[in-house]
């Protein structure tokens, strides 16, 4: 993450504190994180040198034209400042000190297959055990790991996964 992402972030948050609309944004920077994520295309438009500010501009407006009035002015300053393949970064920073800002996190949820509501429920309350924290959870479907799960909350990650589980006996027999 780039210290101007950062820096960018944080003057948004700044921004959303004072006119009450921290949640608004959250929301915004959600959708621009999924959309950046999943287009090769905007990745590439908001990279390219060769496509001017305008025509870069003009594309966030249409592509995200239910974003508030402080996510477009997000767009302008960034594009001002040729700053606009940032965005992406701006947004998951943004994430980052929201959920900062109201003590909750993010808990990363790897399993072979999708979580049911039960499961869920257990993850939360476990990392609210271990952290302290609320959280939210993030659910990544990863077929390789066979069984059980990969659990990352921030810096701390625990790994109950059938295939860790078989490399370390793989280990273990080799040795």
């Amino acid at each position: 993450m780039s210290r101007a992402a950062i820096r960018y972030a944080k003057a948004v948050l700044s921004l959303a504190q004072d006119k009450k609309a921290t949640e608004d944004v959250q929301k915004d920077m959600q959708s621009i994180i999924a959309t950046v994520s999943d287009s090769a295309e905007l990745r590439m438009v908001l990279s390219s040198p060769l496509i001017k500010g305008e025509v870069k501009l003009a594309s966030l407006r249409e592509i995200f034209k239910g974003a508030g009035d402080i996510t477009q002015k997000l767009f302008d300053t960034l594009v001002q400042n040729k700053r606009v393949d940032l965005l992406g970064d701006v947004a998951k920073q943004y994430i980052v000190l929201f959920d900062q800002l109201n003590n909750t996190q993010v808990a990363k949820v790897t399993t072979a297959v999708p979580l049911d509501k039960g499961l869920k429920a257990k993850v939360l309350s476990k990392v609210k055990e271990l952290t302290g924290n609320e959280a939210t959870i993030e659910n990544i479907i990863d077929e390789a790991i066979i069984g059980g799960f990969i659990l990352r909350v921030g810096d701390l990650q625990y790994n109950a996964s059938i295939a860790n589980k078989l490399t370390n006996l793989r280990r273990e027999l080799s040795n």
